[in-house]
């Protein structure tokens, strides 16, 4: 049996597209048949049905193929922990064509390197957002979540239960 090349791809939000990461996969040689997604999930969850799939459908010899890092983990340590579970199957990492060895020094520099990025860029994110919903707060353009009553269905509610609190039968 050969070697095959498992791919994977994620993008975090639904409407974010795949169609780069897809192509950029098929361009480095993954059959269409192999690209497992995740679509809508963040990479600091590690909760993701199409990252299981990809892994579980590597056998040794073979090979996972992202067309970057931050696709498949936004921590060092989560790409730390799924470098070293692929290590330990025997199964290659490609980086965007470059395969991953973790034998050598300057290539687990190099990996290491891009996850702390992955990881800066995802708290840049978050950063990013916080301070984005500050400013929506200030300008009144965020409110927080909606009620899910209006206000006159909390008053008949209430109502209600002034009454049936005060019913005979109880």
């Amino acid at each position: 049996m050969s070697a095959l090349l498992v791919g994977y791809a994620r993008c975090s939000t639904e409407q974010q597209d795949l169609t780069v990461q897809r192509d950029g996969l098929l361009g480095l040689g993954v059959e269409a048949e192999r690209i497992y997604v995740d679509h809508g999930l963040t990479g600091t969850n590690r909760e993701r049905p199409g990252l299981r799939e990809a892994l579980a459908a590597c056998r040794a010899g073979d090979t996972l193929v992202v067309t970057k890092l931050d696709r498949l983990a936004r921590s060092l340590p989560d790409a730390r922990a799924i470098a070293d579970q692929l290590t330990t199957r025997q199964i290659s990492l490609s980086l965007g064509g470059s395969v991953y060895d973790p034998t050598d020094a300057v290539g687990r520099l190099l990996f290491n390197v891009l996850a702390m990025v992955a990881e800066f860029e995802s708290d840049l994110i978050r950063l990013r957002t916080v301070e984005g919903m500050k400013v929506a707060k200030a300008m009144g353009r965020l409110k927080g979540k909606q009620p899910k009553l209006s206000r006159k269905q909390e008053r008949t509610l209430c109502r209600w239960c002034i009454a049936a609190s005060t019913a005979p039968w109880r």
